[in-house]
């Protein structure tokens, strides 16, 4: 799954460890989501976009036929 994470915490002016403190998880799980290693569940796809004051679609990009799991 293709995300905005990198570019949004730039725009933000975050640290992994910020964003981690703010969505509740620890910062191997951001660096983990920003590498492609761990897509998020549904909570915590919310909790960053909620972060991000924005909407789940607009952080990450769902590709239609993708076997990622």
């Amino acid at each position: 799954m293709k995300h905005r994470l990198k570019e949004l915490r730039a725009v933000n002016g975050w640290t992994q460890e910020n964003l981690s403190e703010q969505v509740g998880v620890s910062r191997q799980t951001i660096i983990s989501i920003e590498s492609g290693r761990y897509n998020p569940s549904l909570e915590l796809a919310y909790k960053i976009a909620k972060a991000f004051r924005c909407t789940i679609e607009d952080v990450f990009i769902f590709e239609e036929g993708s076997e990622e799991s």
